[in-house]
Formats: structure tokens, C-alpha cells, sequence
């Protein structure tokens, strides 16, 4: 084994060494300098004087001219025990080798090679976690920091929307399609139907709750939770001078749901008519004394420096953002799907504390926050904030229905990065099973929804069938833990609620088939940014003949795990087959609306007496159904007729089609009549009889 030997420790060593531990059947490389009397009962006092020399020391080079660290860094062969200057024989760095053998001793025996230590075991002590809560409007690193890396950074002045408070309703979400895809700025709170309280300080935050109410401070500088803290006491904190704050420290999640407070805050209209706790949690398990999400109402107070590292609030969830007084500097990432895989590989690296995400992503947009400026962050856009000044601020998390696909990608990034629960968004599954089992109701009546919300309910059913295969197929801690989930007030049977929710909302987004495999289904579409900045395109699959599965009776079936229902009895009555003729005129198929004339279905034919002859092969096929009903019965009688005319002239064939095909043309006309049934949609309908 390799081992440094420092010049200072040569002449220390007296007298013969103890012999040398063996290990395994494996001899110890001794540590023993070359010089020193035990390492040769040999040597001479002739010797001694060479002492400085190798002997892969050039001849007459000295060692006089070289750094101590060149003369101290010895490496003995673990076959010969020679020693060798490092400088002389080695490469690289002589800590990293772990068995060394010269070069005339590789020679002898080829198994001989050069291998360096293992890697060094990562440190079993404790590491300082990554502080979750502070993504929400907090300071997680020394802003110097960070400021420091940002200079000379590419970053751009915002694009983003100024719109009155009026304007931001969901109609202008139904109708723009760029809505609610990047943030928007509204500059005074006027027609945003909110309330927020006036002239409020941290003082006033502190009476309004209790001062003796426990408060969660974080040190910035470690970045862990301080104990012993309450209002009061931070109020006293925050209104100490900035420069006179021994530290910079910050409260950053500090909930007020169920509190005085809460009277004196109601988020935004918008806000209100989206969010999926208003709309789907039952308002019978929603306050005191009830577990719900409580999200939708925070109070941040930020002092001067504070920062806030690139992160997505959990979930994907949208946040609104309103500043009461003082400032905040955002800057923001688009959430395409490159830019949320470089935000998962920063965030679940090391070298997140040193590196600037903005790097490994497109672009960065930087906006500026003043007193009275309220902001809405839509799903999955990436940002950091600084806090310029001491700041109060009240906001909230939403989860909503326009980009559902794009929550669930976070909510991946979140598991793959190990973000423990207790940072996600609470209760999460419970209100997706929540919302799914509303809009089951509603697709059942037929209601109408943006194709926005058709596609984000889609992937909102492919999540929860998603959940029940864990509860089929999982382990059983899996299985437990899925199940639990599930809210049992309301949704009774979770496998089929999901299924029937993801084959409603395909076949009333068009698709032919509910088939599971992948190639059938659409992927998943990453947040939209702008109608200039989609994350990720994607079509429908819509309907064809194809796609139709067509039973031996006739009948097809729309979907390949629909099972409509049987007949009780069935009879296909033989082919009729007549021929005849008529007069009439050919298409003249250089006209485009030639087709059209011949949609209007005429038994006998068009007759006309300039019109030359046409002959008409005609097959008619019925078939008749009858079934059981709650009421009486039910009988189908379905009729097909299929005509194939051709025309002659003076009793010659001739070739209507401008494409020259041989002898004649053929145009067939199919029919299907019906008698005590009317068509609708995949459905047959029929009269009682």
C-alpha cells in the first residue's frame, strides 16, 4: 500500500520496528520511512548519504531544487519494498492509490497492477435537511449569495399581463386560451372582490392571534427552525432596526385558517370560484375541528435580505400573492417540460446550493412587487424571491381545473425528490377523489365544460385509475395506504367511479377507444406558458371507422371495455337483390359539389328524358332485434341498402371519370332505414312496442 512519508519524521525513528501485522493471508505495507535503521539492518553510512535518491532518480540529477512536498512523498513497491520517490514513478495523486508496484516487478508478473483506494464513505452524521416550508414565501439561503450569483446572469424583463380586477373572472378564462398560463399582475385590488385589511402591521398580526401563540421561525444562516419562538416575540424581532438584527430570520408558513384573522382576509373572486377546496371539499368537514386543506390563507413576513431558492409550490399549486406593504422581487421559469426536468435534477442534487437553476433552463423573467400589487402564479411555474425590504404580505395556495396535468407532473417530482409529506399539499388524494366524483355527476347530466377541463379531467381519471391499480395489484402497505385515501362519505365504489369517469370523459372528448396501452392514449400535456410557449403539443385521437369494432350481428361496439347491452333474440332475413334501369344524368365530377346531388335519397331515381341510361344493381339486408325492457318490450328493425348505378350511352358503357378508368364508372349509394328506432349518437333507441 502507498503511503506519504514527510522529511520531518526520517530521523525521529530509533532503533528495529516490531514485524509487521499481516491481515487475511495479506502483507501490511510497512510505514516505515527508507531511511530510518528499520528499514535495512544494511545500510551503510555510505548509503545514508544518498538518502535523498531513489532509484528511479535520474543519474546526477539533485533533489536540491525541488518543493518539500516533491522530496517528502514516498511510495513503496508492495512486492520489492523498495521505496520510490512519487515524483519519479508516480501520476496523479498518491492519496487515491492503494496498491503500487514498480515497474520491474509489473514486469515479472503481468497480475501485478496499480489500484487505487474505494471512494470515501459519505459521513453517517446528520446532514441539515433542505427546509421545505420556506419554498412558500420565506428565506432559505444568506441573500448575499445568491445576489452574488446572479450577476452577470442572463435575465429578462417580464412579459406578463397588467389587467384590472374586473377582468380576472372565468369567463376570460373560457375565452382566452392563454389565460391562467403565465402570471399576472394586477396592479390595484379594485374589482378583485378581496379583502384584505388596512394599515395592518406585525404588531396588529400578533395581537390578532395571541402574542403567547407559537410561531415557526427559521435562522437563514442555518437555515433550522428556532424553538421558543411566539408572536410577540417576533413582533418585538421585526420591529428592531434591520441594521441592528443579530441575525436574519423569517417566518415563512404561518397558516391563519380558523383564526380572528381569517375574518379579516378573503382571497380573491377568481381565486374563490376555482379553487377545488371550495368547489369539491364538503363544506360539512371544513372548519373548526375538521381536517381539510388549510392552504388558501397564509400571512408571510418577510425582513430585508430575505431570499427564497428556486422552487414550485406543492403540488403544482397556483398561489395568489398580495402585498399589504413593502416589496418583493420575482423571478420566474417557465414550466416547460425541459425546464421541469432540469428543476428535478437541480432540486434533487447536490449542487443545488451552489448552483443557479438558471443555467440549465431557457430563460428567466425577473418582476418587480410593490405595496397594494397583488399577483397570480399559475400551475408549475418556477421562481425564487427576494425580499428588498421588510415586507407583510397574505396569499394563498389553489389547486383548480385548467391545467390538472401539469399539478400531477409536480406532484412526480415531489415523490422522485423525496420531499417529505409534511411539506406537500395536504389531503391531496382525498380532493382529487373529491373533485372526480363531482364531475362524474355532472358528465352524467350532460354538462357542458372547455376542452381545457375535459383534458384536465381526463388526467385526473388516468391519476385516480392510477391509485386503483395500487389498490389491486400494490403491496399491502400500498394497498392500505391508497385505500385510506379515499373519502368513504362519498365515494363508495373508488375502481369504478374512476374507470367510468375516464371512459365518460373520453368519449365526450371523442376518442374511439378506452383502451389501457399506452399508444391509444394521449400523453401527458406539461403546463401551458403561452399561445407562443406550449410545454408539450398533443391531438386528440378522434373517432374513425377504424376504431369501431363490429360484431358479427352488425352492431359495433365504441369502446373496448363497453359492453352494451345484450338482445334476446335476433333474425337476419335473407338478401334481396333487384336489378333495373332509369334515366339520369351522370355526376360530372370536375364539379366539386357533384357528391351532394346524390345524398338526397330517391327510391326510384332521378327520370329525366334527355338523360342517358343508367343501370342499377341494387342488395337490401334487414335484420330484426328484440330484448326484454322494465317496461315491455323493446324491438329494432335495422335495414340496409346498397346501390351500385352505371351509365351507358346508345347501348355502349362509357367512363364518366376524368381519370380515364376503363369501360365504366360506378357510384354506390348505401342507405340505412329504420322502423321503430331512431339513431342517436353510439346508441340505438327504439319505441316500446
Amino acid at each position: 500500500m502507498a503511503r506519504t512519508k514527510r522529511r520531518s519524521t526520517r530521523n525521529a525513528t530509533k532503533g528495529s520496528p516490531e514485524p509487521e501485522p499481516t491481515t487475511h493471508g495479506e502483507e501490511q505495507p510497512s510505514v516505515t520511512p527508507p531511511d530510518s535503521q528499520a528499514s535495512s539492518e544494511s545500510h551503510t553510512v555510505g548509503q545514508h548519504k544518498d538518502r535523498d535518491r531513489c532509484p528511479s532518480c535520474k543519474e546526477g540529477e539533485e533533489t536540491t531544487g525541488w518543493n518539500e512536498t516533491d522530496k517528502e512523498s514516498w511510495v513503496r513497491c508492495d512486492a520489492c519494498k523498495k521505496w520510490f520517490h512519487w515524483r519519479c514513478v508516480g501520476e496523479g495523486e498518491l492519496e487515491v492509490i492503494d496498491k503500487w508496484f514498480c515497474t520491474p516487478c509489473r514486469e515479472l508478473d503481468p497480475k501485478r497492477v496499480v489500484t487505487q483506494k474505494p471512494p470515501a464513505r459519505k459521513s453517517s452524521r446528520k446532514r441539515a435537511q433542505r427546509d421545505y416550508a420556506g419554498l412558500n414565501g420565506g428565506n432559505e439561503q444568506d441573500s448575499s449569495k445568491w445576489l452574488r450569483m446572479m450577476q452577470g446572469k442572463p435575465i429578462k424583463l417580464d412579459p406578463f399581463k397588467r389587467m384590472a380586477g374586473s377582468d380576472v373572472t372565468v369567463e376570460w378564462i373560457d375565452n382566452d386560451l392563454s389565460a391562467l398560463t403565465e402570471p399576472i399582475v394586477i396592479e390595484t385590488s379594485e374589482g378583485l372582490g378581496m379583502k384584505m385589511p388596512e394599515g395592518f402591521t406585525v404588531g396588529d398580526v400578533a395581537h390578532s392571534l395571541g402574542e403567547e401563540t407559537p410561531v415557526e421561525v427559521i435562522d437563514v444562516s442555518t437555515q433550522s427552525n428556532l424553538p421558543g419562538w411566539n408572536l410577540g416575540k417576533w413582533a418585538e424581532y421585526y420591529a428592531t432596526e434591520p441594521g441592528k438584527r443579530d441575525k436574519i430570520r423569517n417566518v415563512i408558513s404561518l397558516e391563519i385558517s380558523d383564526t380572528p384573522l381569517a375574518d379579516k382576509v378573503l382571497p380573491p373572486r377568481i381565486v374563490r370560484d376555482l379553487d377545488w377546496v371550495d368547489k369539491f371539499w364538503p363544506n360539512k368537514r371544513k372548519g373548526r375541528g375538521h381536517l381539510y386543506p388549510k392552504v388558501q390563507l397564509y400571512c408571510l413576513m418577510g425582513v430585508a435580505n430575505a431570499w427564497t431558492d428556486w422552487h414550485i409550490d406543492f403540488a403544482g399549486s397556483s398561489v395568489y400573492y398580495h402585498i399589504l406593504h413593502g416589496s418583493k422581487v420575482f423571478y420566474f421559469i417557465r414550466p416547460t417540460a425541459a425546464n421541469l426536468a432540469a428543476y428535478e435534477r437541480w432540486s434533487g442534487s447536490e449542487v443545488q446550493s451552489h448552483a443557479w437553476l438558471g443555467d440549465m433552463c431557457d430563460e428567466v423573467f425577473k418582476i418587480e412587487l410593490h405595496t397594494g400589487n397583488t399577483m397570480i402564479i399559475p400551475t408549475g411555474w418556477i421562481h425564487a424571491v427576494y425580499t428588498p425590504i421588510d415586507t407583510l404580505v397574505f396569499g394563498g395556495n389553489f389547486l383548480h381545473s385548467y391545467n390538472v396535468a401539469t399539478q400531477l407532473r409536480v406532484r412526480e417530482i415531489e415523490v422522485a425528490t423525496h420531499v417529505p409529506k409534511k411539506f406537500r399539499f395536504p389531503y391531496f388524494i382525498k380532493l382529487c377523489w373529491y373533485a372526480a366524483e363531482k364531475y362524474l355527476r355532472d358528465l352524467r347530466a350532460k354538462e357542458e365544460f372547455s376542452s381545457r377541463v375535459l383534458e384536465s379531467v381526463e388526467a385526473l381519471a388516468e391519476f385516480l385509475v392510477g391509485e386503483v391499480r395500487t389498490m389491486e395489484r400494490g403491496s399491502e402497505s400500498a394497498k392500505r395506504e391508497a385505500k385510506d385515501q379515499v373519502p368513504s362519505d362519498c365515494v363508495k365504489d373508488a375502481p369504478s367511479l374512476a374507470r367510468e369517469l375516464r371512459w365518460r370523459v373520453r368519449l365526450t372528448n371523442g376518442y374511439a377507444s378506452d383502451d389501457d396501452s399506452k399508444h391509444r392514449r394521449k400523453g401527458n400535456v406539461a403546463a401551458p406558458s403561452s399561445a407562443a410557449h406550449h410545454s408539450a403539443v398533443t391531438k386528440k385521437r378522434k373517432r374513425g371507422e377504424a376504431d369501431t369494432e363490429v360484431d358479427p350481428d352488425g352492431s359495433y361496439t365504441p369502446f373496448l371495455h363497453f359492453k352494451p347491452r345484450s338482445w334476446d333474440a335476433m333474425a337476419a332475413y335473407p338478401t334481396e337483390k333487384d336489378s333495373r334501369a332509369v334515366k339520369s344524368r351522370r355526376p360530372i365530377f370536375e364539379q366539386a359539389e357533384w357528391a351532394k346531388e346524390l345524398l338526397d335519397w330517391k327510391d326510384g331515381g332521378e327520370d329525366a328524358e334527355d338523360a342517358p341510361e343508367a343501370a342499377i344493381e341494387r342488395r337490401r339486408d334487414v335484420i330484426v332485434k328484440v330484448r326484454r325492457t322494465e317496461k315491455g318490450i323493446e324491438r329494432q328493425r335495422v335495414e340496409r341498402v346498397l346501390e351500385e348505378w352505371s351509365w351507358t350511352d346508345d347501348g355502349t358503357r362509357h367512363s364518366a371519370n376524368i381519370n380515364l378508368l376503363p369501360d365504366s364508372v360506378s357510384v354506390k349509394a348505401e342507405s340505412n332505414g329504420a322502423a321503430d328506432v331512431v339513431m342517436d349518437g353510439n346508441e340505438d333507441k327504439t319505441h316500446d312496442q
